[in-house]
């Protein structure tokens, strides 16, 4: 019997009758759903701080232990510049009263750490978020850039998913998927409350595996994370949620086991509905408290950097509970 070769659908066909936000909040849009948190929830989540206790959720940009990147990204590289040896010998530059200093540059791709992803990061048939052309992306994105996120800024009610220990593991498994029937059950084991225009916030804990097993990580490289359906693209229109915020490198589920389509939900969710993606965050502090104390909801906060035309940029998102 020949091996027959399965094609990936295209994304036009597969999510052809998928709903859109385009031109929702006008045709100059470029920060999409986070147009459904204002003044309103900003207020309503500053309400959840009780305890005054924060958290930040970036992980550390070079790590002795290594950067979990994408493949094919680099990890960080920091190089020093100046220190106390730069003021050895005659030539050494002199500052009156005698100050040294050091400084030192990064040289790293601007999703290579925890980070937002700008609307127009990913895009399919020329199109990106509202519709923009993707040519506009040449040379640097002229439209849907990270850069009116980080002007915005983020400030909303966070709900923390804990996936991992409502399935009773220390991580899920590669390629391990789930849905929005599982966020409603993880939710309700928890016992919060899920609303309209909520930061989710999903634990997997899989980077710890970056950790164990080091380049062998990469090796049949497939995260987990959500996976698609048109019932879960509509849960999250429904829904309004305006931000996707993970522990794993892309925020879904690598590749779709069931048609082979690569990340299909920054397609259906991201590039459609204009829900904004945070990546790579280091959940592991917060969701210890969030067990130890039963509170799984909280103040979120986060703005990533303003870099203009970037198609992403670094963040260190802080948690108040």
């Amino acid at each position: 019997m020949t091996e027959q070769t399965v094609t990936a659908p295209d994304l036009g066909d597969l999510l052809a009758q998928a709903p859109s936000n385009w031109g929702k909040w006008g045709p100059d849009d470029e920060v999409g759903s986070l147009n459904y948190l204002g003044p309103e929830q900003a207020i309503a989540a500053a309400a959840l701080v009780r305890s005054g206790k924060v958290f930040t959720l970036q992980r550390l940009i070079g790590d002795p232990k290594g950067d979990p990147v994408w493949p094919g990204r680099s990890p960080a590289v920091r190089t020093q510049i100046m220190d106390e040896a730069s003021w050895d010998g005659a030539e050494a530059p002199q500052f009156p009263g005698g100050l040294h200093y050091a400084d030192d540059k990064i040289d790293a791709f601007l999703q290579g750490s925890t980070q937002y992803d700008a609307l127009g990061h990913v895009w399919y048939d020329g199109k990106l978020w509202n519709g923009y052309d993707a040519r506009t992306t040449v040379g640097g994105m002229d439209v849907a850039s990270v850069e009116p996120i980080a002007q915005r800024g983020v400030v909303g009610r966070g709900v923390l998913l804990d996936m991992a220990r409502f399935r009773g593991k220390e991580h899920l498994d590669t390629a391990e998927t789930f849905d929005h029937t599982d966020l409603e059950a993880c939710a309700a084991a928890q016992g919060v409350e899920l609303r309209p225009r909520d930061v989710l916030l999903i634990r997997t804990n899989y980077l710890q595996l970056f950790f164990e097993l080091g380049d062998a990580f990469y090796e049949g490289f497939c995260e987990p994370g959500l996976q698609y359906s048109p019932e879960l693209v509509q849960w999250f229109a429904d829904r309004e949620i305006p931000n996707l915020v993970t522990d794993t490198i892309a925020n879904e589920v690598t590749t779709d086991q069931n048609n082979g389509v690569a990340l299909t939900l920054h397609c259906a969710l991201m590039r459609n509905l204009g829900v904004v993606f945070t990546e790579i965050t280091d959940l592991e502090a917060l969701a210890a408290d969030c067990a130890a104390d039963g509170v799984y909801e909280f103040m979120y906060t986060a703005a990533p950097l303003k870099i203009a035309q970037g198609s992403g940029a670094p963040v260190n998102p802080v948690v108040v509970k």
